[in-house]
């Protein structure tokens, strides 16, 4: 074994215990009775940490080791160097509250049956007890919130109160000997979210105005791209393939439109088509049972078409906790690597608010219809992130490296990627093609916003204009995806990144090789980012 091994094995443990919700999500449940501590104090350990650990990295060549070991010395030092930016650039526990949500965390004891109730009951115990220093720390903490940051998180902590209220007597009454030291602890949980909840709201009504800029301008933005990314694509040549992609993408939804729907190939072509596709939809009672049917439907056809090997572990489909609401549409909540429980994936679908007019809800479905689920099941299910995350389950490597990190553009990238695949194969038929053209060109958007709103203060009404003009989007699929560009920065640039990375990696098969077999090649090393996937396959 070579000297950076154990090395590395220290880092991991000492990224795991200094973040307990990673190692939740990764499958270590040594932490699960405590929440992260963003006080100062702990703040300044843990950036000391990541300097110790960087430091040690440094010392070792890489040089001097294999293959998978050079790539996972890679991963690890990414991984540190983008802690250490983010503490000292970006600080975003001193103004997004959406940071100090313990909702997810919560959850995930109460939604995952990885042990028996009794354990997971005394480690939510040590949770629940934690939630209001854990606030009381965010509010000394947190100063000029995006107006738009504390909006959601008002909508989001509401839900970690309801989660608590709701979840948790379920979970104690498969154990109610710990009533005791379960109710109080929830109880205090319940006060301190609302609380909570009552002070985000003083401070909208006081602050008279928009807040702080989300938009993290361009020097921090690309900075933060690159660490996001981890590719050798500048922000520039980020930009200038996705206007090129636009270019092309549309030109190709026209013909499809064409073949539906006759006519020329012009937008209003592209319009009179997505309008008769968007009358066939689901509603807020049937969208999850649609998404069943489509789920069997993909599966079907992979198996068919050989394209990748399946897998036998259990997809729940369910409605979107209230809590994580606001930001996607649909998310696919995986066990982690190191989880050895055998547990479900959790495919999850966002129903409309409440309190949406019926005109809003109707847009959301005309935008989500049918044939937009078929797609949405392809790039959360199969054979998207579900399989995908399957296949990545079961990598074992010489460290844990891979288990914690995890590239974002080879995750969404391999799904959009499946997405084209299966469209392209006649999965759905026409109706789903134009769908996942659709898609195509709102992922090509999502890059481009995602540059000009944070680095050119690109104003909301060209926003809208790009996104419902040349994207063809609904109103209300803009709006939110306005106000996600706004919640987040460089998230939106991974799916097309990695779904041109991808697609050129998949392009390069080698001769007398079967799909299937290639495919099964590329998901056989876990999540590293493209780049270092070539590395890993030879091309």
């Amino acid at each position: 074994m070579s000297s950076f091994a154990p090395r590395a094995e220290r880092i991991v443990d000492a990224l795991l215990e200094s973040r307990p919700g990673l190692a939740s999500s990764a499958g270590d449940h040594r932490y699960d009775d405590r929440l992260p501590d963003l006080s100062a104090d702990a703040v300044a350990a843990d950036r000391a940490m990541l300097r110790d650990a960087a430091d040690a990295l440094s010392e070792v060549d890489p040089d001097a080791l294999d293959v998978e070991e050079r790539v996972d010395h890679a991963l690890l030092s990414a991984l540190v160097d983008r802690g250490l930016f983010e503490a000292d650039e970006i600080r975003a526990h001193e103004w997004d509250p959406l940071r100090h949500n313990p909702a997810p965390l919560l959850h995930a004891l109460v939604a995952r049956p990885f042990a028996a109730a009794e354990v997971r009951l005394t480690a939510l115990a040590g949770r629940l007890a934690a939630v209001p220093d854990a606030l009381a720390t965010a509010r000394a903490t947190l100063r000029d919130m995006p107006r738009v940051h504390a909006e959601t998180a008002v909508g989001q902590f509401t839900g970690a109160a309801a989660l608590v209220r709701d979840e948790v007597p379920r979970l104690l009454a498969e154990a109610p000997a710990l009533a005791d030291r379960v109710e109080p602890a929830a109880t205090a949980a319940i006060a301190a979210l609302e609380e909570f909840v009552g002070w985000l709201r003083a401070g909208l009504a006081a602050d008279g105005g928009a807040g702080r800029d989300p938009r993290l301008g361009r020097r921090r933005w690309e900075a933060r791209l690159w660490h996001t990314l981890d590719t050798e694509l500048g922000a520039a040549e980020v930009q200038r393939r996705a206007w090129a992609n636009l270019e092309r993408v549309t030109a190709e939804i026209r013909e499809a439109a064409v073949e539906l729907v006759g006519g020329p190939a012009d937008d209003e072509t592209v319009r009179r088509a997505l309008d008769l596709l968007a009358a066939e939809h689901p509603d807020d009672a049937t969208v999850v049972e649609l998404a069943s049917i489509t789920l069997d439907e993909a599966t079907g056809f992979v198996r068919a078409h050989d394209l990748v090997t399946l897998v036998d572990d259990p997809c729940v489909i369910q409605e979107m906790p209230e809590f994580a609401r606001g930001v996607a549409v649909a998310y696919c909540d995986a066990p982690g690597p190191l989880e050895t429980a055998a547990l479900p994936t959790f495919y999850c679908i966002a129903p409309t608010p409440r309190d949406w007019p019926a005109t809003r809800v109707d847009s959301f479905y005309r935008e989500y219809n049918d044939h937009m689920i078929r797609n949405l099941t392809v790039h959360e299910a199969v054979p998207g992130h579900f399989l995908q995350l399957a296949h990545a389950r079961r990598y074992v490597g010489p460290t844990r490296v891979r288990a914690l990190a995890r590239s974002g553009p080879f995750v969404e990238g391999w799904a959009v990627y499946t997405e084209e695949l299966m469209a392209g194969l006649g999965f759905g038929g026409l109706p789903v093609r134009l769908q996942q053209l659709k898609m195509q060109l709102r992922m090509t958007i999502n890059a481009l916003l995602d540059q000009l709103v944070h680095c050119d203060d690109l104003p909301e009404a060209e926003a809208m204009a790009l996104m419902t003009g040349r994207g063809f989007q609904e109103e209300g699929e803009a709006a939110g995806k306005w106000r996600r560009a706004l919640l987040t920065s460089t998230q939106l640039s991974t799916y097309f990144v990695g779904y041109s990375e991808v697609a050129e990696i998949a392009a390069l098969r080698p001769s007398g090789v079967p799909l299937r077999e290639w495919h099964d090649a590329m998901l056989a090393h876990d999540c590293p980012p493209p780049r270092h996937l070539r590395t890993l396959l030879g091309v």
